[in-house]
């Protein structure tokens, strides 16, 4: 039984000191979108910093995902480690556990999860096709070199359209784990009301769940098989200035496939704007959110008033359609 304080609440709390909190074998599905640890995207990220401006103008201070450093991924990697293992315990024998990641870090996550117990079932692929080169040219380092004018020329053209080994990155890879299940598979389900996955749920015209979603009008096959929704300024609210906001309808895909239970805990241990919280709401689970950032905790807790709100204009418009009706004294036999 997972701690009645916490459920359908969002939390402001470092996730790592919050999970040890939560009982053992009590979470149905984890699904979340964890710091990267590109650049100043680690677990200890300001958000203030990341967002100014000041910090996307020079070379001196990349923007997020420009700078390559080795140390990155061994950061996240022994971060990740320590999150994976408080998730493995608390998540139900046959859980499923959805974790966002970078292309570039993704071996460091999955490895990190892997260690701490689970079975890595697969990986999911959000495809997308609008996004920001990372590259860099290197006319900049070429003009600041102790040689002729001339020379620097002849380098620059060169090496004319040749750039730092970074390319545009246009999907984002979803690892699919599982806590292994107590005997078998059926009898997991009976017992803990987890561990199988719904095959009966559609993205687009797809005849069976598969392991990629995209957004963009890409070709007419990848529209009509794996196609689902942007999340809209209306979705997310116009209040709602998180730079990575993920759509609603893959987080409710994910959590149809997977959640079996009427009253599963869906758990996000960073939630960021709150959008798990959001999907587990519409598909009347209930959920866990924790945010270590104040804003977002108040951006997600506003979002989920919202749905609130609109239930019950519409459970009024329902009920004025009933009074209406009994205006008319029908009979119904």
């Amino acid at each position: 039984m997972v701690n009645q304080e916490f459920i359908n609440k969002i939390v402001c709390a470092d996730s790592l000191e919050l999970l040890s909190q939560i009982e053992d074998d009590s979470i149905d599905v984890v699904l979340t979108d964890p710091p990267y640890f590109l650049d100043k995207l680690d677990s200890n990220w300001d958000y203030d910093k990341v967002s100014s401006q000041k910090n996307q103008q020079t070379v001196k201070s990349l923007p997020a995902g420009m700078k390559f450093d080795r140390e990155q991924g061994k950061k996240f990697y022994s971060w990740y480690s320590k999150i994976s293992e408080e998730i493995f315990r608390i998540l139900k024998p046959g859980g499923f556990f959805f974790s966002f990641s970078s292309p570039r870090l993704y071996h460091r996550m999955a490895c990190a999860i892997d260690d701490a117990g689970f079975e890595i079932r697969d990986a999911f692929i959000w495809l997308y096709t609008q996004n920001q080169a990372k590259a860099m040219g290197i006319n900049h380092f070429i003009s600041k070199m102790d040689i002729s004018k001339e020379e620097k020329e002849k380098l620059k053209e060169r090496f004319s359209g040749w750039k730092t080994p970074q390319i545009k990155t246009c999907f984002e890879p979803i690892a699919m784990a599982q806590k292994p299940t107590d005997s078998t598979y059926l009898a997991n389900m009976i017992k803990h009301k987890v561990g199988l996955f719904n095959t009966k749920i559609r993205i687009g015209d797809n005849m069976y769940p598969a392991n990629v979603f995209t957004i963009e009008n890409i070709n007419e096959l990848i529209d009509k098989t794996f196609l689902l929704s942007k999340p809209s300024k209306n979705e997310k609210g116009t209040y709602n200035d998180h730079k990575t906001v993920k759509p609603l309808m893959i987080c409710e895909y994910l959590i149809k496939l997977s959640a079996f239970s009427d009253d599963a805990v869906i758990l996000d241990p960073f939630v960021g704007s709150g959008t798990t919280a959001v999907a587990a709401k519409k598909l009347g689970k209930r959920y866990i959110g924790i945010d270590s950032n104040q804003k977002y905790v108040e951006i997600s807790q506003k979002r989920l008033l919202e749905i609130s709100s609109k239930r019950e204009i519409i459970s009024e418009g329902e009920n004025k359609k009933i009074d209406n009706l009994e205006h008319l004294n029908l009979e119904f036999v």
